[in-house]
């Protein structure tokens, strides 16, 4: 084991309000928690990520003119079963997806993506 972290890893609990706030700036402050880079014992080869809660993630804003240019892509596995939606119609069914997705794509690329969205949850109102 080469890593220099030598320890236990303390998890806080942040919670982000993301009523009236733009779906960036939310993934990156989430991904950030979520890498540990706030902590001075990070190290990225460990998963030192803290619990990320989002509340109110149908209120998140889009700017411009994303709701209707944006587009959200996925493949059914049949021939030609490209799926396309645009963002106002991801946002009216299932906006946690959009924060997912924004989230997802703010995390590096390797094995470590999948156990740090682990730790985020994402919900559309604030929970009662």
């Amino acid at each position: 084991m080469g890593g220099r972290f030598l320890g236990k890893v303390e998890r806080l609990t942040h919670v982000i309000d993301a009523r009236g706030q733009a779906l960036g700036r939310i993934a990156s402050k989430a991904a950030n928690l979520l890498m540990g880079k706030h902590k001075p014992l990070y190290d990225p080869s460990v998963n030192c990520a803290d619990n990320v809660v989002v509340q109110n993630a149908q209120d998140v804003v889009l700017t411009g003119n994303k709701l209707k240019q944006k587009l959200y892509r996925h493949h059914t596995g049949y021939m030609g079963g490209l799926v396309e939606k645009q963002a106002k119609d991801v946002m009216r069914d299932t906006p946690e997806r959009v924060v997912e997705l924004a989230v997802s794509g703010m995390l590096p690329k390797n094995a470590m993506r999948r156990q740090r969205m682990r730790h985020l949850q994402i919900f559309k109102q604030e929970p009662c």
